[in-house]
């Protein structure tokens, strides 16, 4: 039974990787700050720029493998060290060339933090406040309030430990990748190298807000807990539950990774034993909720706040009510559903969410079936091929000062100075275009090596990746129904990594076997 639900997973994954495989022959997903503003774009595809570029980049994959291979007679002592030290290298050589300034959400929890910190101002709990309608966004601000508190202040400093969590994933990845492919007889130095140079991990450390902590955290969970399926030690299941609670402090889309814990644990029972699943589940369960519990009372008891912070803040509905849009399909829908919550609602969350059932109802009423399908299908398709993560605008970013054919009034992004690098991809620059046109065609490459993966562990009967499916799964129903931005499924590329790498490996392996048998 649990091998046919095993099987079940990788087949509707592998329907879904297809999916975005076969629509990129046709539609070109895109974002664009600079150009169309905070808008997802689908246009149609340039095939041959397209098939032109797929071949340049599976031939630098496949000559960078080569040159990793040759790593295989060192040490990992060496190895290890002397690449996150690059990557760390590069990262800085980033934020100093891209000095993005914050925008937006980041310039808001930003603000907030200095606030408390130097005028003891927590006022954003009040009514119409920002941590009044988002309180969930408190665990980034009192993480910067206590980093500037420590540390000078200023970006770097911030900048500098995304830096550091970005290695903390880079390493988990390798990790992860060899305890799923413990029977693999190389060192597979080459899955450390691509993680810790993957283009959008490396500019989003430029970004001042929780999706590079979170990532880390619930990366390392997973690492953790599929560890203890292996090998059993409670030490492991502690440090999975801690670490996986952490990072759904950060972000709340840790749930996703609480179920795939659990199901793993379920579908291992018999392996692990029945008392050693029961006290891995009640440990990860009165864990995963401590940061938040903790922090809620902390905050009654200072009276910074009279009432439980999710009392009436922005209710789920809201997210889901932004999710369904025919426009833009589920992307920002220009504070409408904003203005329900504060001006219709006046804060409310049930009054709030009674209007927004309301309204979710009479759009899905209103909309026919065709335009339904049309809309979740573009949805899906734009989410998980446009394949930067919106890094163009978060990590990259822009200068304010250029203009381009009318678009000023989008850019809001600005640079502490501006410089050569900034000068050569400022608005829609070739070297701009060219970075996304790369980044879009390696995702799809990451993708056709996911989908082998999936369908020789199929022809095969292994199932080792399940939890990694799971969580990618959950990733893309969740998302279907939801608010989406490609930024906020920046938590899955670590397990995107780990198994195109698989996927990749096994292409090569097969290839040199059948061609180059010497």
């Amino acid at each position: 039974m649990i091998r046919g639900i095993q099987k079940t997973l990788y087949l509707i994954l592998a329907f879904f990787i297809g999916l975005f495989i076969a629509s990129s022959f046709f539609i070109r997903a895109k974002y664009n700050y600079f150009v169309y503003g905070d808008t997802p774009i689908l246009e149609r595809q340039q095939l041959g720029l397209f098939i032109l570029v797929i071949a340049v980049v599976l031939a630098l994959s496949v000559i960078l493998y080569k040159m990793c291979l040759k790593l295989n007679k060192y040490s990992w002592k060496i190895v290890i060290p002397a690449t996150l030290l690059f990557s760390f290298a590069i990262q800085m050589v980033i934020i100093f060339l891209f000095p993005r300034l914050p925008t937006d959400d980041s310039q808001t929890v930003l603000s907030l933090a200095l606030d408390m910190l130097y005028r003891n101002d927590y006022s954003s709990f009040d009514t119409n406040g920002y941590l009044h309608m988002f309180p969930f966004n408190f665990s980034i601000v009192l993480y910067l309030k206590t980093l500037l508190l420590i540390f000078p202040d200023n970006y770097l400093v911030i900048k500098i430990f995304n830096i550091l969590f970005t290695l903390l994933t880079s390493l988990m990845i390798y990790m992860l990748y060899k305890e799923l492919n413990y029977k693999s007889k190389d060192k597979d130095y080459g899955i450390l190298v691509f993680a810790a140079t993957y283009i959008p991990s490396l500019f989003m450390s430029n970004f001042i807000y929780n999706d590079v902590i979170a990532t880390a955290f619930l990366t390392s969970a997973l690492y953790f807990a599929i560890r203890f399926i292996k090998r059993r030690s409670i030490k492991d299941v502690l440090f999975a539950a801690l670490l996986l609670a952490i990072g759904n402090y950060f972000r709340s889309i840790g749930v996703i990774f609480l179920i795939t814990v659990v199901a793993g644990l379920l579908f291992n029972i018999r392996s692990i034993g029945v008392k050693k699943v029961f006290s891995a589940l009640v440990i990860t369960a009165i864990l995963f909720n401590v940061p938040g519990w903790t922090q809620n009372a902390v905050l009654q008891a200072t009276n910074v706040v009279d009432e439980p912070m999710n009392e009436n803040s922005a209710p789920v509905y809201m997210w889901l009510n932004m999710g369904i849009n025919l426009e833009t399909f589920g992307f920002w829908d220009n504070r409408e559903s904003y203005a329900i919550y504060q001006q219709d609602a006046n804060y409310n969350k049930a009054e709030s969410t009674e209007l927004f059932k309301e309204e979710i109802s009479n759009k899905l009423s209103e909309a026919g079936l065709s335009d339904l399908v049309k809309m979740y299908y573009k949805k899906i398709v734009w989410t998980w091929t446009e394949g930067t993560y919106q890094m163009e605008r978060y990590g990259l970013g822009n200068d304010g000062s250029s203009s381009n054919g009318g678009r000023m009034g989008f850019v809001m992004d600005r640079y502490s100075y501006t410089n050569a690098a900034t000068d050569l991809f400022k608005a829609d620059s070739n070297y701009r275009s060219g970075m996304l046109w790369l980044l879009y065609v390696l995702n799809f490459l990451m993708y056709v090596f996911i989908l082998v993966r999936l369908m020789g562990g199929i022809r095969a009967k292994r199932f080792e990746e399940t939890s990694l499916i799971l969580v990618v799964l959950g990733f893309i129903g969740f998302y279907l129904l939801w608010e989406i931005k490609s930024r906020y499924i920046y938590p899955v590329y670590p397990l995107l990594i780990v198994l195109s790498y698989m996927g990749f490996k096994d292409v090569y392996d097969y290839m040199l076997k059948r061609y180059f048998p010497r």
